[in-house]
């Protein structure tokens, strides 16, 4: 039965008719932040500034964005929402891919609670002087939310590129219009 896996109530149209608009305006957030993460990474590692004063493309004419803890809780938080709730509407490969990211991300905003509490509390993990992710006790801040943020788009855009292309079965359990047609799943690559 077409969508049966697809969650009842309120949101069951954004894993239906509005799948395809909803999982490419999450991408587009995702990116935007992950462009934000690049940007930093270069002006650190190309361009040769100082830590404090890498903040991303935003970051630079809002520098409290980068030093404010709510706001990176609040998109870790976002992100998971939205890998939750995007879920349903995804079948077979494609779920097991996206339900990864949904993993990955649960860890990543643990960690940012964490950081959160810290920030709240005024007490720090380890007796450092800022707030510390246990993971960031091993590896450099910067570096350590480059590579979550790899970790947790790199099975998203799996997951979408199995879910346009997807098996006889998966379509037949998807309630939505994200698959291409059967017919240019047939075509070899390339041709």
């Amino acid at each position: 039965m077409a969508g049966s896996s697809v969650q009842a109530g309120r949101l069951a149209p954004l894993n239906a008719r509005g799948h395809k608009a909803a999982v490419m305006i999450f991408m587009v957030i995702v990116v935007a932040h992950w462009g934000e993460h690049v940007v930093q990474a270069v002006q650190i590692w190309v361009l040769g500034w100082p830590v404090p004063e890498a903040r991303g493309i935003l970051g630079m004419p809002f520098p409290w964005l980068i030093e404010s803890e709510w706001l990176h809780y609040g998109y870790a938080l976002v992100m998971l929402i939205g890998l939750f709730v995007l879920r349903p509407g995804f079948t077979g490969r494609s779920r097991n891919w996206w339900t990864l990211a949904l993993a990955i991300q649960a860890w990543h905003h643990v960690e940012h609670l964490i950081l959160l509490i810290q920030a709240i509390s005024d007490s720090n993990l380890g007796g450092r002087a800022a707030p510390t992710s246990i993971i960031q006790l091993l590896v450099p801040r910067v570096e350590l939310h480059l590579f979550y943020n790899a970790i947790v788009t790199a099975p998203m855009i799996v997951a979408m590129l199995v879910h346009r292309r997807p098996r006889p079965d998966e379509r037949a359990e998807m309630a939505c219009t994200c698959a291409a047609a059967p017919e240019l799943r047939e075509r070899p690559v390339g041709a």
